[in-house]
């Protein structure tokens, strides 16, 4: 046996981790549990040794599911919001975006955001609130910058992913990493996310009446005469709007995948928008 602290299962120490518990001043011990390294070995005798596997992979485990197909999984687990993360910000539309965070966390659903202030902030408070999972996508390098250059905030964040993209690169992560796409309030940025989710084809929810790009998106989405599979819904409710999201993709959206779209970026000079592109009466 090797006596190394880096090495789990050994006798002298093994791996230990530290950890604070509760008003303890000084740092306690924890040891790592013990591996079975069986489950790991490369003998070729388990069956999932033998089975075809996919370029560059190693051994399937015996719990992979290979036959998983996503076009008929209507499942949502991710919902973005994007929106407002400064100017002056109406203290009512706050409260809604917060309750939009409420609303995806009831929903079972993992909020992503960008994690930056105002809106989307608000609603990372909700779903922490609801005791949803936070998950934001930043556009700094580290902690550090992201609190210091982007001034952005970290506390109401079960995940951080610190991408280094900037504040464009990583409005590409957002939309990526959501199911859905909610739109509240905004301005260029959230137009230019909305833009990278309309052109992808993804399900697009619009908090209708929180200023902003929000509001104008009935006016541009006519303009824009391009197919690309994507859905618009307006409410002006969140919890309904969240309601409505999660319907229309369990029951349609969910066997169009995004950026797959069929006929995905064919123009049509006369088409007038998706069927649910304009923003309904009051």
């Amino acid at each position: 046996m090797c006596d190394d602290p880096d090495v789990p299962n050994v006798p002298a120490r093994l791996h230990p981790l530290l950890y604070y518990d509760g008003d303890a001043m000084m740092p306690r011990r924890r040891l790592a549990p013990q591996a079975d390294r069986s489950d790991f070995a490369m003998s070729g005798s388990r069956p999932q040794d033998k089975r075809e596997t996919h370029p560059f992979s190693g051994p399937i485990s015996d719990d992979a599911d290979l036959s998983y197909d996503p076009t008929k999984d209507p499942t949502v687990r991710t919902i973005g919001v994007m929106g407002s993360a400064g100017g002056t910000l109406n203290a009512k539309i706050r409260e809604r975006a917060y309750d939009l965070g409420v609303a995806i966390a009831k929903a079972g659903c993992v909020l992503i955001t960008g994690a930056c202030p105002g809106l989307p902030y608000d609603a990372a408070r909700g779903a922490r609130a609801a005791g949803g999972l936070s998950v934001g996508i930043s556009p700094a390098l580290s902690r550090s910058e992201h609190v210091v250059r982007y001034e952005s905030p970290v506390d109401q964040y079960d995940v951080i992913i610190y991408t280094g993209s900037g504040l464009m690169g990583r409005e590409v992560d957002n939309i990526h990493s959501s199911d859905i796409v909610i739109i509240a309030g905004g301005r260029s940025g959230t137009l230019g996310e909305f833009a990278i989710a309309y052109d992808e084809g993804k399900l697009i929810g619009i908090l209708a009446r929180s200023d902003g790009i929000a509001d104008d998106l009935p006016d541009i989405v006519p303009r824009l005469r391009k197919k690309t599979g994507a859905q618009l819904v307006y409410e002006e409710d969140p919890e309904k709007l969240v309601a409505r999201c999660i319907e229309v993709y369990q029951t349609e959206h969910y066997k169009h995948p995004s950026v797959f779209a069929e006929n995905a970026g064919e123009e049509e000079p006369g088409w007038a928008g998706s069927r649910s592109s304009a923003q309904p009466a009051s």
